[in-house]
């Protein structure tokens, strides 16, 4: 989530916490949803069928919303389309998700609203149509899917926001690779794995079907 304010959205924290919302269904396409808010704002999350989700939001803290499988895989290739993608503030459009031993927290982020993200410049990689920088973050006691941790983010951002509308495909093991050349190991243990719309301070809509 945003490096410079940031909540976990996990079934298990949500509930220590007292907040968001957490589902489970599965379906042809993916078998885990997402719906977490750190209760700023509206978030109006719907979880459609066949890989389908929707968000409207306005005015927001954080949140995050999203559809995917709840292990993910270093080898999954993961098709979407945005059909509406129209953030007004802060906001990503991005593969997201978590390993454990050693506890990382990834992002390869395909568009974003008025804040692209960085860090500590490590490279690039080319994928599935684009070039995309690579950073590292490091949180220090912060939210995570253990608790209050320190741990790493990797993340793979796009150079120019990807164009959203049509079947798109974000193959992980590219960027996988790439982090392993340069010393960015995940971990062995996977947590699950969403293509998510995040936003923070924003406004916006989003309807997005993962497969």
């Amino acid at each position: 989530m945003f490096k410079f304010k940031k909540k976990v959205m996990t079934a298990v924290l949500a509930a220590s916490m007292s907040i968001g919302l957490f589902a489970a269904t599965a379906n042809a396409a993916t078998d885990y949803w997402q719906n977490w808010t750190d209760g700023g704002g509206t978030v109006n999350a719907v979880n459609g069928s066949g890989g389908n989700y929707s968000v409207n939001w306005s005015n927001t803290g954080n949140f995050v919303v999203g559809k995917g499988w709840n292990t993910g895989s270093a080898s999954r290739v993961i098709n979407y389309n945005a059909g509406v993608w129209a953030p007004s503030g802060n906001g990503y459009l991005t593969l997201y998700g978590w390993t454990r031993n050693s506890l990382i927290e990834y992002y390869v982020v395909d568009s974003w609203g008025t804040y692209r993200p960085t860090g500590s410049y490590k490279g690039t990689v080319s994928s599935d149509g684009g070039t995309y920088d690579i950073y590292t973050t490091q949180r220090v006691n912060a939210p995570s899917i253990d608790g209050t941790a320190t741990f790493t983010q990797y993340w793979s951002v796009r150079q120019s926001k990807r164009a959203t509308g049509s079947n798109v495909a974000i193959t992980f093991s590219n960027h996988v690779n790439a982090w392993k050349s340069k010393g960015m190991n995940l971990g062995s243990s996977w947590s699950y794995q969403v293509l998510a719309t995040e936003g923070y301070q924003s406004s916006g809509s989003s309807n997005v079907t993962v497969w």
